[in-house]
């Protein structure tokens, strides 16, 4: 036991002795990490798109078109730029990316209105950008539903009803209260990019390795030490996001203190066992950054927030769940943003510990010492 926690100390002091000697590993691991809390989340800012050049096709031309007209454009989504005659001058100015939205005011709409029928409009959005198309469909129907209410109690006042008054919808968002797109979306990709930023670290330093000594062979203590120093450092690089970071960008957080470090620990146990087994497959350290860069994007939706998990095939999913952040992304959000209990994530849970012991299986099998009986055993890939 004594000889097993010595090389568990001496590897834990050789790994950071090996990090901080290695300047693309630092940059990776630790400095890469503080560079993104910054960087990514600096294209959000804003939260929400706003004043999104919108034409109108008014079709009526009568007052209750231009009394629209003028509630669209107390609309903070959408921003209104000279109407064109027909839809097809509209079209065009849209092909051109001089507009997101088109508003369509169908002819007879202020007749169907005052006939107690309803006046008919159209709404378009470019749907190269999802989310400014998303905005403006939002944005006009905003504006159409408070026009809506004053045109009902035109219509009841015109049917003797003075006191009529529409039912109004009150939404109130539960978690992510300011309705933002960062919101949503930095909680999120924080926890990949802990995962990547450690996971290219360490390939690296692997690789490294590899190049220098032609083999991988270190004792199950050593390889424990070393594993522990990097779940060292990456718990507390998830720990600076969930908290200084969010706090700083104003993200939703700090739902389940408690359920967030464990969450945390088991996560990052699975991310550094899954790095040391993918390191040992990489001879030539450049070629991690390669691979590893190319497949950050896909990790992402594979996680199943952007892209829900159920319009993805069975056997896709199941591929997702061999890696740590799909089942460490959705339990960090759900504990950090929106306060669920520790029952409430078991099965994520669950997964991350299968993750980190198959992966911490497989690295004590990929990492083992030549026997004795055979000195010239090569286990590298």
């Amino acid at each position: 036991m004594n000889a097993f926690l010595g090389d568990c100390a001496r590897g834990f002091q050789g790994a950071l002795k090996a990090l901080f000697a290695d300047r693309a590993a630092v940059m990776s691991i630790l400095v890469a990490t503080v560079i993104y809390s910054f960087y990514y989340p600096a294209a959000y800012s804003y939260q929400v798109a706003s004043r999104l050049p919108t034409v109108v096709v008014d079709l009526d031309r009568s007052p209750m078109s231009r009394d629209l007209l003028r509630k669209l454009g107390a609309v903070r989504a959408v921003d209104l730029i000279a109407p064109e005659p027909s839809l097809a001058a509209a079209q065009a100015r849209m092909s051109e990316g001089k507009a997101d939205g088109i508003l369509i005011v169908d002819a007879d709409f202020e007749r169907d209105i005052l006939r107690g029928d309803q006046g008919r409009v159209t709404f378009l959005a470019e749907g190269a950008l999802l989310s400014r198309a998303n905005t403006v469909l939002q944005g006009l129907a905003d504006a159409v539903a408070g026009f809506s209410q004053d045109a009902v109690l035109v219509q009841a006042q015109f049917e003797g009803l003075p006191n009529a008054a529409p039912m109004r919808l009150v939404q109130r968002p539960l978690f992510n209260t300011r309705e933002g797109y960062a919101s949503a979306v930095v909680t999120a990709v924080a926890v990949l990019i802990v995962q990547q930023t450690l996971l290219l670290g360490m390939v690296l330093l692997i690789g490294t390795h590899q190049e220098l000594r032609g083999r991988l062979a270190l004792s199950a203590g050593a390889l424990s030490g070393a594993l522990a120093a990097f779940w060292s450092i990456g718990l507390l690089n998830l720990l600076y996001y969930s908290g200084f970071v969010y706090w700083f960008q104003d993200f939703p957080r700090g739902g389940n203190l408690p359920g967030l470090l464990v969450c945390a620990m088991f996560y990052i146990a699975a991310v550094v066992a899954f790095a040391a087994f993918v390191g040992s497959f990489f001879r030539v350290r450049e070629r991690a950054m390669q691979v590893i860069l190319l497949l950050s994007m896909p990790l992402y939706f594979l996680a199943g927030l952007s892209w829900p998990a159920t319009s993805m095939p069975d056997w896709l999913n199941w591929l997702a769940k061999l890696v740590p952040t799909t089942a460490g992304i959705n339990a960090m959000v759900k504990v950090n943003a929106m306060g669920a209990r520790l029952h409430e994530v078991v099965p994520e849970l669950a997964t991350l510990a299968i993750l980190a012991l198959g992966y911490g299986a497989a690295t004590l099998w990929r990492y083992r010492p030549p026997t004795p009986s055979n000195p010239s055993q090569n286990h590298d890939a």
